[in-house]
Formats: C-alpha cells, sequence, structure tokens
C-alpha cells in the first residue's frame, strides 16, 4: 500500500520545491510535475510530488489525516 499526503508549493528552485503539510516544511523533487507552480497544491510520495490536486481536495484529505491522528491519541 502507498500513501500518498497533500502539500502546498511554498518555493520553487528548478526542480526541488519546499512543500508545507499541516504547518511542516520540506523539500520534495518535482521531476515527475515539471510544470508545478507555487501555490500549487500537490500530493507527495517518497520524496516526489507525483499528482496536482485541487484545494479542496487537499484540504479535505488533511482534515481526514487529523481526526485520524486524534483517534490515535486517544487510544
Amino acid at each position: 500500500m502507498c500513501l500518498a499526503v497533500p502539500g502546498k508549493v511554498l518555493e520553487r528552485q528548478d526542480m526541488l520545491a519546499t512543500i508545507e503539510v499541516g504547518g511542516v516544511t520540506r523539500k520534495v523533487s518535482l521531476m515527475l510535475l515539471p510544470e508545478t507552480q507555487v501555490g500549487d497544491f500537490v500530493l507527495i510520495h517518497a520524496g516526489f510530488a507525483v499528482q496536482r490536486i485541487d484545494e479542496e481536495e487537499a484540504e479535505k484529505t488533511l482534515a481526514l489525516f487529523k481526526e485520524l491522528e486524534q483517534y490515535a491519541a486517544n487510544e
């Protein structure tokens, strides 16, 4: 099973982007999505942006991750 996480592109330098996911930033490769722009939302898997998604879908997925995190904290 693979898990991709949505994030927002904050900065771009060549084929590397700084992505924000739930308040955490990290560098990811844009080699698979070279047309990605600052402000886009992308799915990240294994250090690569693998698909562009719209903001609404990204927010829904991040909200579900937060619910899972809260559920796990209460177990």
